[in-house]
């Protein structure tokens, strides 16, 4: 499999992805919002686009769909829900929908609603596994729910399928947003100094060639996948006072988000 991950350079710091077949060159794009560049860079690598997805339906996901299909005149993909709400949809998708990209790259859907109800993230089958996670898991963080989304179902998604991934599963989210992120944790969790250490190392990173993170590494500095931490706990506790004696995962979970929304 071959992952194109591309900076869009615009003021959302979106990433787009190409994902090609090495054996046959045929190529799904995720999100090509910026439709010159993938179109270019296919071009440039001899890629045949034969499908488009759409992680989500929200503009900055969606805005290059029609130059790209037509230029290609590849199909549409989205989740089932979002169909009559992204123009031109060939396939809905659904949980467990495996979508073949040429002769060897597979890729399962996870329905993975909170930051939308209407949202798909790709896990590629293979060694070393690779998620496409779009507005769902970032770097450090978590997707807001200002937009149709549900906090209490991004909770769900990150304990019951994201938290339960192998943790050498590459992370490809759709936003560059580590630093604030890492800062985020960092306000929430003062003393990780796995999250310290990467501040240093991702400040001023160049967007073209950024870090790939591990499912691995989230979990050690990623504020939403750190729930049990006994720091973050009594830092919610000296902000919301009126928190029950006994705080569940997903109240925590609920908390941080609730702050991060304005942080």
């Amino acid at each position: 499999m071959i992952i194109k991950q591309i900076w869009t350079g615009n003021a959302y710091r979106n990433f787009n992805y190409i994902i090609a077949c090495r054996e046959t060159g045929e190529a799904l794009a995720i999100d090509p919002l910026d439709h010159q560049k993938c179109l270019h860079i296919s071009k440039t690598e001899g890629f045949e686009i034969k499908q488009v997805l759409n992680t989500h339906e929200h503009g900055d996901h969606t805005g290059g769909n029609t130059q790209v299909i037509a230029a290609t005149g590849a199909k549409l993909l989205a989740h089932a829900n979002a169909i009559g709400v992204i123009d031109g949809i060939s396939q809905g998708l659904k949980a467990r929908d495996v979508i073949k990209v040429g002769k060897s790259v597979e890729l399962e859907c996870l329905d993975t609603p909170g930051h939308t109800m209407s949202h798909i993230c790709l896990l590629s089958h293979g060694d070393i596994p690779a998620l496409f996670c779009g507005d769902t898991l970032f770097n450090a963080g978590a997707g807001n729910c200002h937009s149709g989304g549900h906090p209490e179902e991004l909770y769900h998604t990150f304990s019951r399928q994201l938290a339960t991934l192998p943790d050498n599963t590459l992370v490809y989210p759709g936003h560059d947003y580590i630093s604030n992120n890492l800062e985020f944790t960092l306000d929430r969790e003062p003393n990780n100094s796995a999250a310290e250490n990467l501040l240093q190392q991702v400040k001023g990173q160049n967007p073209e060639e950024p870090l790939v993170s591990t499912l691995s590494l989230e979990k050690e500095i990623n504020t939403f996948l750190r729930l049990h931490n006994p720091t973050i706990r009594e830092k919610l506790r000296s902000t919301f006072p009126n928190l029950p004696k006994e705080l569940d995962d997903k109240t925590v979970f609920l908390k941080l988000r609730e702050l991060r929304n304005n942080w």
